[in-house]
């Protein structure tokens, strides 16, 4: 078993997308080893994309709304919201928090003895000990 197949995409500053994955060596018999396939957009082009906010701003400027969010589509969407979030705030969770490494009590230790086996042993039973 070699490394697994991989398909990164990168997104800025350095946006681009690369695929990993195993290949057969050309000739007789079955060598496989890793190759990769790379695509950077900025040495692609030669030259560097714009950022988000230079983008969002340039249209913002020429009135482009396709990447804004429309004011119903927000209403809506807090319409969703909102309602879950007063549930949340006025539900009290009992969560208790215990310091890294610790249990609040011991855990029950399961064993399992010889015939005792899971799918095995004296009349199909198994038993535990605490």
């Amino acid at each position: 078993m070699g490394a697994p197949n991989l398909l990164i995409v990168r997104i800025q500053p350095e946006e681009g997308i690369s695929l990993k994955f195993l290949s057969k060596r050309p000739g007789t018999g079955m060598q496989l080893r890793p190759v990769s396939m790379d695509f950077n957009y900025g040495s692609s082009f030669g030259e560097r994309s714009p950022s988000a906010y230079e983008t969002l701003l340039l249209d913002a400027m020429i009135g482009d709304p396709t990447l804004y969010t429309r004011q119903d589509m927000v209403e809506a969407s807090w319409a969703v919201v909102e309602p879950i979030q007063n549930v949340w705030r006025a539900t009290h969770f009992e969560f208790p928090n215990y310091p890294a490494g610790t249990w609040d009590r011991p855990r029950p230790m399961r064993s399992w003895r010889g015939a005792d086996m899971p799918g095995g042993g004296r009349n199909g039973r198994r038993t535990s000990s605490r």
